[in-house]
């Protein structure tokens, strides 16, 4: 079975960095069922493609995995089919395992020699040429569509010589986009085996733990959760709603919307495959061309997007030490924490069920010692001044601003851009004037029940610019989301750097780097 994942992203040979192999050289490794081999069919300034290609050996496939275990049921758990099978051949959860075995510091987003360039969004392609895909290519679309994939699912006939006897179950999958390396990897890896919905080994409960795991950030907003979890899991009842409800809790503590909400989707429990989730005829899974929940083909969620918009801006100023203020449940907390360049990560919410669900999510309870040193959990209410939130290189507020009333604004204000001052601050939130795009939130509602405002364009300017003016800070406001040339962006984000961040004299000794010192320092190293 085969994988290439491809970029064009320059220098284009730096694929071999965050994959952690080498462009020059075939590496082989040892799985419980084969072996597997990375090599790159080239690897130049403009374009880099790696292979990954499992070899499959059917007598330890049938064997060698899970003596003393309880087997799963599959095609090849009886005696005839661990030998007759399409294992070798077609991708399966086998090609997952072997994601897992060879690009492990990848999947986490660790990478030592270009650690900046891991936590940034390249343009990707991956392409399985013969995929084992229950449920036909539509369903390869509905799964990975939402997370900003461009998805061609080619259906590969029974036989070339005779096309009335219809197409197989296996297709010719591509998929186009611009992604983290991490994010693509840990796509694959839960993906590959709910679409061939037939795993190689038994189950057990701490499958729930791999899932959440490898889904961190962008399951719990899936539209098709219930499907991917249930595939996952093998059918196992018991596992999977134990799942789905520590999903659910996830999705509450990050957006705790009511039932009418603009931004639930919810889904019917029918049709052929033992409950898979399916919309309404016509439906894309959203509400509007800005639906939160993924809105269409090759279209990642809004709340996907806002992260990886403020994970972009935190890269780009250096900061190692990052605050995150209103954590809520932690959806961004995860990412940070999965990126190395981060040595401190403080989350901070009023909430103290809110930090409860947080350190959940972020396993805290498990980690190991000198990874759970980088990691703390604060209650505070950001309109107070706190001395433990001093010092750090840069703070978020992701739509986090919006949930005050308006009089209590300048408390936040002067407890974080003036007590608090980090080097860099970023702050999202909705933009008023998109609203008339969801189609349904009636005339004058706002997006969620506990919104105390929404802000126009022009209304967030004007706060930004005073804001930086009273606190010495410079500041960049963009857009997050499909940007309608009518009303804008669905998300505001503004950029605070501190002016002495910002000084040139102090850019080469200042810890917390703004973009333009940054790059100095890159030429200065050239």
């Amino acid at each position: 079975m085969l994988l290439t994942l491809t970029t064009t992203h320059r220098p284009a040979s730096d694929l071999g960095y965050l994959l952690v192999k080498h462009p020059d050289r075939v590496q082989s490794f040892e799985l419980p069922a084969g072996t597997a081999h990375v090599f790159y069919p080239e690897a130049g300034e403009e374009r880099c493609t790696a292979a990954l290609l499992v070899d499959i050996d059917p007598q330890r496939l049938g064997t060698g995995r899970g003596r003393g275990r309880r087997q799963a049921t599959t095609p090849e758990s009886f005696t005839l089919g661990q030998y007759v099978n399409d294992r070798a051949y077609a991708a399966s959860s086998l090609l997952a395992s072997a994601l897992s075995a060879v690009f492990r510091s990848a999947l986490r987003g660790e990478s030592r020699d270009r650690p900046e360039l891991a936590g940034t969004a390249i343009p990707l392609e991956v392409r399985v040429p013969v995929l084992r895909c229950r449920g036909g290519a539509d369903v390869a679309g509905r799964l990975f569509a939402p997370l900003g994939w461009t998805v061609t699912a080619t259906p590969i006939p029974l036989d070339e010589q005779h096309p009335d006897w219809g197409d197989s179950r296996y297709v010719d999958l591509l998929l186009a986009g611009t992604l983290r390396v991490a994010d693509a990897l840990n796509h694959l890896y839960v993906l590959l085996p709910v679409l061939d919905d037939a795993k190689h080994y038994w189950v057990a409960p701490d499958e729930i733990d791999k899932l959440l795991r490898a889904g961190a950030g962008w399951l719990a907003d899936h539209p098709e959760r219930a499907l991917i979890t249930r595939r996952y899991l093998a059918h196992r009842r018991a596992l999977a709603g134990q799942a789905l409800a520590r999903l659910t809790e996830l999705r509450l503590a990050d957006n705790p919307l009511p039932d009418d909400s603009i931004d639930e989707t919810p889904t019917a429990d029918t049709g052929p495959d033992a409950g898979m989730p399916v919309h309404e005829a016509g439906s894309t899974g959203g509400t509007g061309p800005g639906d939160q929940n993924g809105a269409g083909p090759g279209r990642a969620s809004l709340a996907v997007r806002r992260r990886v918009a403020v994970l972009a801006a935190l890269a780009a100023s250096g900061a190692t030490r990052v605050l995150d203020l209103g954590c809520g449940g932690g959806a961004l907390l995860t990412a940070l924490v999965a990126d190395r360049r981060y040595t401190e990560v403080v989350g901070t919410d009023v909430s103290t069920h809110a930090l409860t669900l947080a350190a959940r999510r972020l396993r805290l309870d498990r980690l190991p010692e000198r990874q759970r040193e980088r990691i703390r959990l604060w209650q505070s209410a950001l309109t107070y001044r706190d001395d433990r939130l001093r010092g750090y290189d840069a703070a978020v507020l992701m739509e986090v601003i919006e949930h005050l009333d308006p009089p209590r604004l300048p408390a936040l204000e002067d407890a974080v851009l003036g007590h608090a001052r980090p080097g860099t601050v970023v702050v999202t939130t909705p933009n008023a004037e998109y609203n008339v795009r969801y189609e349904g939130l009636p005339a004058g509602r706002f997006r969620h029940a506990d919104h105390r405002f929404e802000w126009t364009r022009a209304e967030f300017a004007a706060w930004v610019e005073r804001v930086a003016a009273t606190y010495g800070y410079t500041a960049t406001i963009g857009g997050v989301g499909e940007d309608d040339p009518e009303v804008g962006a669905p998300t505001q984000l503004a950029v605070f750097t501190a002016a002495e961040q910002a000084a040139p004299e102090r850019a080469t000794t200042d810890k917390n780097m703004t973009d333009q010192s940054s790059d100095a320092r890159k030429e200065e190293r050239r």
